[in-house]
């Protein structure tokens, strides 16, 4: 069987070229995981190396789950938040060490997948209203150009106004801006590879300019001995453990929810409000990644917005993911020449399809403040608490209060008011 029968990829209106581009693409805007991840679990006492080599082999091996058992276009990874929590919130503020911190992520991963087999994540994400789904991926959008611009750092935290505006004598800035300029003129000029060539011709910019350096090209990968096996499962006797594994699983569902949706309506696998039947086996991929993930020594697995940029290159099949796959492998060997790529360099691609998410914002009725308020709440929400879990969660409460009180009852389904009632719990007893 060929590789264009197997993955359909000229049913999908692809073509082979378009596939390994955009898995190349995709990779480029995630790279930045491979360092970010082993800095933020180093802060735990974890050995940054092996945190490193975790973070490759579990993102490949959930990635080519993806790409065989789905043929979606995503990539997989530790997520970011999901890194955060596991470091501050469980490591740091909780007391835990990070070997029991690495069961709850074990545990955790498991009612992700026993979750998915009953069907109860499916139905979380059919019970989303078409509104508060467009809200989402217009908020996940200028969640990704908030990224963008932060860290290019135009935009800088303020002690009175919260956010203010950088240095704008800062070179990086303008690269990044120059970046964003090219890869919109390039789009519109619909060049393959677009994004890409802009990521590269900014790196290239940097380099001459001094902002940007070479750090090498290969090196042998880190030993992960330290980490691999690590898990302490005594800790999983204590019923606060539990409540602590219940709590990320939920950051789990209701961020990857939001994600999900955004990649499926921006790659155009939405049909209606029905959900294509390959969801159920793709979002088994972040469970048995983040099982996988305790094994060898990381932080849970979640699907990459910055899939996005794949999607926005044309990619449309699961050939996409074993490329990024293929890279992440390849990457042990190259840390030193992939961690040569600087911010401002990918920052460009995320302002980009950021903007490129917010295209069915129009369909928002705003005659009808009933829906228009909760989209509107969802979409800002998401980047201003830097949370896509917490956006949605306001815009389901906000969306079933308004229509109780319209009496407009038989528009909410069983499941809608079951996630605005889990959201409401968990905002006010999971609030770590």
């Amino acid at each position: 069987m060929s590789l264009d029968s197997h993955f359909k990829i000229t049913e999908r209106g692809s073509t082979l070229g378009t596939e390994l581009i955009s898995g190349i693409t995709t990779f480029a805007t995630l790279a930045y995981i491979l360092l970010i991840n082993p800095q933020i679990l180093a802060k735990t006492g974890m050995d940054f190396g092996a945190v490193m080599t975790a973070t490759c082999l579990t993102a490949a091996l959930a990635t080519i789950m993806m790409g065989l058992y789905s043929d979606f276009p995503f990539a997989l990874a530790p997520g970011m938040g999901l890194n955060a929590f596991f470091t501050y919130s469980l490591v740091l503020k909780e007391g835990y060490t990070w070997q029991e911190a690495l069961a709850i992520c074990f545990l955790s991963g498991t009612f992700l997948l026993i979750l998915n087999v009953f069907g109860i994540r499916e139905a979380i994400m059919e019970a989303i209203p078409k509104e508060l789904r467009i809200g989402t991926v217009a908020g996940i959008g200028l969640f990704i150009m908030y990224i963008g611009l932060k860290d290019i750092q135009l935009i800088i935290p303020h002690p009175e106004t919260y956010t203010s505006s950088g240095n704008l004598s800062e070179p990086s800035i303008w690269l990044a801006l120059g970046g964003v300029a090219v890869i919109a003129a390039l789009l519109n000029l619909r060049v393959k590879g677009a994004i890409l060539i802009g990521i590269l011709l900014t790196f290239l910019a940097g380099l001459m300019s001094g902002k940007a350096e070479f750090k090498g090209l290969v090196s042998l990968p880190p030993s992960i001995e330290s980490t691999f096996f690590a898990l302490d499962f005594g800790i999983l006797t204590e019923e606060k453990a539990l409540y602590a594994a219940f709590s990320l699983t939920l950051i789990n569902i209701f961020d990857a929810s939001g994600t999900f949706l955004g990649l499926l309506r921006q790659g155009g696998y939405l049909k209606e409000s029905s959900l294509p039947k390959e969801v159920r086996n793709a979002l088994y991929c972040d469970g048995a990644g983040t099982v996988l993930g305790s094994f060898l020594g990381t932080s849970p697995i979640t699907t990459y917005l910055e899939s996005l940029a794949g999607i926005a290159q044309g990619g449309r099949t699961g050939l996409v993911s074993l490329t990024v796959a293929f890279l992440f492998l390849v990457s042990l060997f190259f840390l030193p020449l992939a961690s040569s790529i600087p911010s401002f360099a990918t920052a460009p691609a995320l302002i980009i399809i950021g903007c490129m998410m917010m295209h069915d914002y129009k369909e928002i009725p705003a005659d009808d403040p009933s829906l228009a308020v909760p989209a509107a709440l969802t979409a800002i929400c998401i980047p201003l608490t830097y949370s896509i879990g917490t956006g949605i969660g306001l815009g389901f409460i906000l969306y079933t209060a308004i229509k109780l009180i319209l009496g407009k009852w038989r528009d909410l389904s069983f499941v809608s008011i079951a996630i605005a009632l889990a959201f409401l719990f968990k905002f006010f007893f999971l609030s770590f």
